[in-house]
């Protein structure tokens, strides 16, 4: 297998993947949408979810928005989430004992998220998981967001790792398509979709508590063959 400095990593996705948070913020959108007299559902909470809320915003309001007005209703959006998630964090089970498991086994960690800087800190902080991850890549530090590559691409040079040395995780349509033309294989959990729409990805689990770190060296491996 070729591997930078002989490393692996591994690069998760944070909401539907580390937290349990697609309900927080279907709430948020939907009361974004009532302020605004926006027409919100349930279907284009679904094929929206893991996008950056620059692309999902004029969506919403069907027609073109201001730079101005995008970050208003995003900011309004995202401390809405924030305040609804706050005192419900909790990492899904079986998720620490793999971040252990994958840490003891040598690989570098990183986390790629469509997320405001602020969300992913309140994560971080609220469940303790500095301590896991090498870097992070939110939607300030790159121009394109899911499908597009540059979040997973951006980790894994944060890792200094080659993107082919890199798994992704991901539970939305998009991210699954960013992680395959970042060159990464991809892991999708079935905890937002329906298996059948993740059926670009390398392997497919329930949730984190399926997987284990010879998974990742197995599709490392593979993707090196």
């Amino acid at each position: 297998m070729t591997q930078v400095n002989g490393r692996m990593g591994v690069i998760f996705d944070l909401d539907g993947v580390l937290v349990d948070s697609g309900w927080a913020h279907r709430q948020a959108w939907c009361d974004l949408a009532e302020r605004e007299g926006f027409r919100m559902s349930d279907e284009f909470f679904t094929n929206t979810f893991g996008m950056q809320n620059y692309q999902i915003l004029p969506m919403l309001a069907g027609c073109d928005l201001s730079c101005e007005e995008i970050d208003r209703l995003a900011d309004w959006k995202e401390q809405r989430y924030r305040g609804l998630i706050a005192e419900k964090l909790t990492l899904p089970p079986g998720g620490a004992r793999l971040l252990d498991e994958l840490k003891d086994a040598g690989f570098l960690l990183a986390i790629g998220s469509s997320a405001p800087r602020a969300n992913l800190d309140l994560v971080l902080e609220r469940l303790a998981l500095h301590r896991y991850f090498d870097a992070c890549v939110t939607k300030e530090d790159v121009t394109n967001g899911k499908p597009a590559p540059d979040t997973f691409l951006a980790a894994a040079q944060k890792l200094s790792l080659a993107p082919r040395c890199c798994v992704v995780v991901e539970d939305a349509v998009q991210g699954v398509e960013a992680g395959k033309a970042a060159g990464m294989p991809v892991i999708a959990l079935t905890t937002t979709r329906d298996r059948a729409d993740l059926s670009r990805a390398d392997m497919i689990a329930e949730s984190l508590g399926e997987l284990k770190a010879e998974d990742f060296r197995k599709l490392l491996s593979c993707i090196s063959q």
